[in-house]
């Protein structure tokens, strides 16, 4: 079967772009993982990386600077974290700063985010270990939220039945709110209660009134004089006797 010179064209053609693809490809995928970058390796240990893998990305300020090279179990209640980071940003994360697992976005891909140490420690050194923050557990927050939601249909389910049974007239304040009548003996009785109380003020103003004119009355007057002196005297006699064993010491 003879081939013709333009199916040898198209064929070729269609090769060279398949290759340029893949190229391009290749070159897309080891720029965003840093697969060509000069690097240096760090390590993060945590209790539970939260469904972390290996390729995950390093984000710091922001910005992707590595990618998560190596899981490896420690023991029953650690895993490390082997991070493959851009070598030029080495200087900027130092000895203290401190990393966390993340999410690109509520549901995105796990992310290893690093945040900034103090001004004047030491960068990390190759192979150094930083240090970590343990992630929530999605689990335990989402059990705790569905015990209060829980708690919350009872309280609002309780306030119904109350107010269900205020709006039918039911207890003691359905019943005010409910009974015309009973609202309008009990608005009496506050009334009664307040004209009493009036009266009482009253009576108690006549009566210290009475107090006072009698006070200056010609014919009292000695007698209240008497009463004042007494009370003077009881006075006096009680102040010296409380100073007696002050003067003895």
């Amino acid at each position: 079967m003879n081939i013709s010179a333009t199916q040898k064209t198209k064929t070729g053609l269609f090769v060279l772009f398949a290759l340029l693809l893949l190229l391009g490809l290749i070159l897309v995928i080891s720029n965003q993982k840093r697969l060509f970058s000069n690097t240096f390796l760090a390590y993060v240990e945590f209790n539970n990386i939260g469904g972390t893998q290996e390729g995950n990305f390093v984000r710091f300020a922001g910005i992707n600077i590595g990618t998560v090279e190596s899981i490896n179990i420690i023991n029953d209640t650690t895993v490390r974290l082997g991070l493959s980071i851009e070598k030029k940003l080495q200087r900027y994360i130092k000895s203290d700063a401190v990393a966390n697992i993340g999410s690109d976005g509520l549901m995105g891909d796990k992310l290893i985010l690093i945040s900034p140490g103090n001004e004047g420690s030491l960068p990390i050194k190759s192979g150094g270990l930083l240090r970590s923050t343990n992630p929530i557990n999605l689990d335990k927050v989402l059990n705790k939220l569905s015990r209060i939601t829980d708690n919350i249909i009872v309280v609002t389910d309780g306030l119904a039945t109350v107010m269900d049974k205020i709006n039918s007239g039911k207890g003691s304040i359905g019943r005010l709110l409910a009974d015309e009548k009973l609202a309008n003996q009990m608005e009496s009785t506050i009334a009664t209660a307040q004209a009493t109380a009036k009266s009482i003020k009253k009576t108690a103003s006549s009566a210290n009134e009475s107090l006072e004119a009698a006070k200056s009355s010609f014919l009292l007057r000695g007698y209240f004089k008497r009463k004042e002196k007494k009370r003077i005297k009881d006075s006096t006699e009680k102040a010296n006797k409380m100073a007696e064993p002050v003067k003895k010491e």
